[in-house]
């Protein structure tokens, strides 16, 4: 009898196991779908964010980047700044607005996730609002990276803009 429950034991770990496995191939096909349909499209992706139970691309081309299904017109930003737990700690902003985008710094209301832990967002200031791009409260910098890359790639965006207009 012990044998039995022994054996029915390991056929349910196993069954568990294979779907465990089933899930995260076709967890893997998504995610492969997606960036070769933002490549197909013309896209560099820049960062795969974590949101929820998938990843959001951030991605651009040669007039926008892309957040999700949100797109970013790179002639409208004004300005980019990196929040942690909604405080800006670092921004660059274009020289042609840079008079009215240092007046209304961005900051956003912290939300408490509950244990101590830094969020790390980007704000990407454009002539008509304010796209967030939420990197999340991933402990070990994964975050604070994901942040960094973001940012990186929109300043580059605004200096090699304003190089080319002087």
């Amino acid at each position: 009898m012990r044998d039995f429950f022994a054996a029915v034991a390991a056929l349910v770990l196993l069954v568990a196991a294979a779907s465990l496995a089933t899930t995260l191939q076709a967890y893997r096909r998504r995610r492969v779908r997606a960036r070769d349909s933002e490549r197909a499209l013309g896209r560099t992706i820049i960062a795969e964010i974590p949101a929820g139970d998938d990843l959001v691309l951030f991605s651009e081309d040669a007039s926008r980047f892309y957040y999700g299904e949100q797109s970013i017109d790179k002639d409208l930003i004004v300005a980019v700044r990196v929040l942690i737990n909604g405080a800006p700690i670092a921004s660059c902003v274009s020289r042609r607005h840079r008079d009215g985008a240092d007046r209304r710094a961005t900051s956003f209301d912290d939300r408490p996730d509950g244990i101590a832990r830094d969020r790390w967002d980007v704000a990407l200031e454009t002539i008509t609002g304010t796209t967030l791009v939420l990197c999340g409260a991933i402990r070990e910098r994964v975050s604070q990276e994901l942040a960094r890359t973001v940012f990186d790639a929109v300043k580059r965006e605004l200096e090699r803009r304003d190089a080319t207009e002087n």
